[in-house]
């Protein structure tokens, strides 16, 4: 299967096919609810129609093409894209704060996978008013929205299929919707012209459309995210026809609101441009596609979604969550713990916005900070590949400005719903510091001593018959980077807390890669037969099922002679039968003897509770619970201030 996906990133027709299904299904709804955002309650007026397209063009070709289809698609970690694949390419600059910058990007593009389906879904079903004023719409939503999550659990690899022919259709009845409105008021096209941008900003409140502008481009970051799906030269050239079609669209639903100009959209007999532009008899079944579509821009964002949880765990933003693969597609998995939270916010969102026109606010300051904490990582990118100093420049200064006039109309309507957005990015936001620096607030603490002095001891104990014996392989997983050493905890764990007699001694090291699907191993044999290190190196998106790894290792080293698994219990191993394996992980609890600074204390609370509510550590490894031995081992941070105790006789 991972062969087939691989093909898929080459140019071809069904490259092409499947990346209309999976990439452009959230900029490629956004004729839904833009025009829509921007006249509102207002009357049409033809400076404002013409302005607002040509806004949304020179948007579409600054934002998408240039800066994410033609420069951020450059940025690529071995194939993979997205905010946390472009981090882990510049984190190696030692440039400390850019954890931040890619810690808020992820956390507003998580934001944006709660706020994508209900202003999509919503957008579409909202259609129905056209044909009875008086419909609820919103059960509908939220019945669409609860079967989208519920289906989840079993992958969409069968769905998946129609999700390519689907978005053609869509982008086939965008295009020609929109030329047929275009021969109605051929003076359209004129708007293209930049001067029309230009005119409508420079009036006096102009600015405030570029926060309802700013829709037609919100899915140029999840374009970006995707990127590992289907291949740059795929997405490059698909583009053109999307970006086409969407334009083709802006302008038939500009042409027929300049034809009803003066009048509201209200008076008009009409919920929304995009209905409008259709003829009535079509109305039912753009309807329908409209919806399709809606579900499917729906479903990239929480595959994304889940695909950015599990880079957050392996990059240690997360807590460890449960992650599942319900089909043998690459990359597709299932995180219910985010399912389901997903689907707690859509319901939220829903209830409180009603009506997809409410929830425009929100959205859009969603991306736009995500767009701009991409483009300070960006900077840092271009400057490790030796880009021209003058072309880094202009670049990003270009995209400071632009992004931050979106942002600053964005903020303008903050009071309307925005200020939504950053209460869900700063609750994740929150989450993800504290896991972070709690793990390095602990870490720090984390004693290690030469393996090598003790190996003499070690070896005397694996043949010290006075000892019961604990397993005959008995595994340690070792948090030491430096292969020499090991934690002074594991070594207390096997000799001072209740001596542990094993026949060979294995310390299992995990090392995260800033390359995506790397996996690889290296065995250290300190003592033959008797004390081995394996350090495994694995991709951020590699899930780390140690329990099956650790076997294949087992496995290779047999086949090559340099171990024997054989039981060492006589009866057993006359009988050729292999010898138990005992994995045994440390939990590393604070002590009550430490005298913490506050806030450290606090982040470090915080942990404790994400912890809880994540997933235990065997099963974050893949470990079988069977097989599995739970220490705990009191981290002593600081001392305390000794008593003023006085002996009496």
């Amino acid at each position: 299967m991972e062969k087939n996906n691989h093909s898929l990133h080459k140019l071809s027709a069904a490259g092409l096919l499947v990346t209309l299904g999976i990439i452009y299904g959230d900029i490629g709804t956004s004729p839904l609810y833009v025009l829509n955002a921007i006249i509102g309650s207002k009357a049409i007026n033809s400076d404002v129609i013409k302005g607002a397209i040509s806004c949304i063009f020179w948007t579409l070709t600054l934002q998408t093409t240039i800066k994410y289809v033609i420069i951020t698609l450059r940025a690529d970690n071995n194939g993979e894209g997205g905010i946390f694949s472009l981090y882990a390419l510049i984190r190696k600059t030692k440039v400390k704060w850019l954890l931040f910058p890619a810690i808020i990007g992820g956390c507003t593009l998580l934001a944006d996978g709660i706020i994508t389906p209900p202003i999509s879904v919503s957008s579409a079903i909202e259609g129905l008013k056209t044909l009875n004023p008086d419909i609820e719409t919103m059960p509908i939503v939220i019945v669409i929205l609860t079967l989208l999550f519920a289906i989840q659990q079993f992958g969409t690899k069968f769905i998946g299929k129609f999700f390519g022919p689907v978005m053609l259709l869509w982008f086939g009845m965008l295009g020609f919707l929109g030329v047929v409105q275009m021969f109605a008021n051929l003076d359209i096209l004129s708007s293209l012209n930049p001067y029309y941008a230009y005119k409508l900003l420079s009036t006096q409140g102009g600015i405030v459309y570029l926060g309802a502008v700013f829709l037609c481009t919100t899915g140029a970051e999840a374009l970006y995210s995707d990127l590992g799906h289907c291949g740059k030269d795929n997405i490059r050239i698909s583009w053109i026809f999307v970006k086409i079609t969407l334009i083709l669209n802006y302008l038939g639903q500009g042409a027929w609101l300049i034809n009803h100009e003066g009048s509201t959209l209200a008076e008009a007999g009409i919920t929304n441009p995009f209905f409008g532009i259709m003829p009535t008899w079509f109305v039912p079944i753009g309807i329908g596609i409209a919806t399709t579509a809606a579900i499917v821009a729906s479903q990239a964002l929480i595959s994304g979604s889940f695909t950015l949880i599990n880079e957050a765990v392996r990059l240690n933003f997360w807590p460890k969550v449960k992650i599942k693969y319900p089909t043998d597609l690459k990359g597709q998995l299932y995180i219910p713990s985010i399912n389901w939270l997903l689907w707690v916010g859509c319901i939220f969102i829903v209830l409180y916005f009603k009506e997809a026109k409410y929830m425009e606010a929100a959205y859009g300051l969603a991306i736009v900070l995500t767009m701009l904490m991409t483009t300070t990582l960006l900077n840092y990118y271009m400057i490790i590949k030796r880009y021209n100093k003058i072309f880094i420049t202009v670049i990003v200064a270009t995209y400071i400005v632009i992004e931050g006039a979106f942002l600053y109309s964005s903020l303008g309507k903050f009071h309307e719903g925005g200020f939504i957005t950053l209460i869900i990015a700063s609750i994740l936001f929150i989450t993800m510091l504290i896991w972070f620096f709690a793990r390095k607030i602990r870490n720090r603490f984390v004693e290690f001593v030469k393996l090598e002095q003790y190996l003499p001891v070690l070896e005397d104990l694996s043949r010290d018959t006075t000892v019961s014996k604990y397993a005959t392989n008995l595994v340690y997983l070792t948090s030491a980077d430096n292969r020499y050493e090991i934690e002074a905890k594991i070594i207390h764990s096997i000799i001072n807390n209740n001596p542990k007699r094993a026949d060979i001694y294995w310390f299992a090291h995990v090392h995260v890669v800033d390359e995506p699907y790397t996996m690889e191993y290296r065995v250290c044999e300190f003592i033959h037969d008797d004390v081995i290190r394996v350090d495994f190196r694995l991709g951020f998106r590699v899930a780390p099922k140690i329990n099956k790894m650790f076997k294949q290792v087992v496995e290779d080293m047999q086949a090559r002679g340099e171990i024997d698994i054989t039981s060492r219990y006589t009866s057993l191993h006359n009988h050729h039968i292999d010898g138990d394996f005992r994995f045994v992980l440390i939990e590393k609890l604070m002590s009550y003897d430490n005298a913490l600074p506050f806030y450290e204390k606090l982040v470090l609370d915080g942990y404790d509770i994400l912890k809880k509510l994540g997933l235990s550590e065997e099963k974050a490894f893949g470990l079988d619970p069977g097989s599995v031995v739970i220490e705990q081992f009191p981290m002593k941070i600081s001392e305390t201030a000794n008593f003023d105790l006085k002996r009496i006789d």
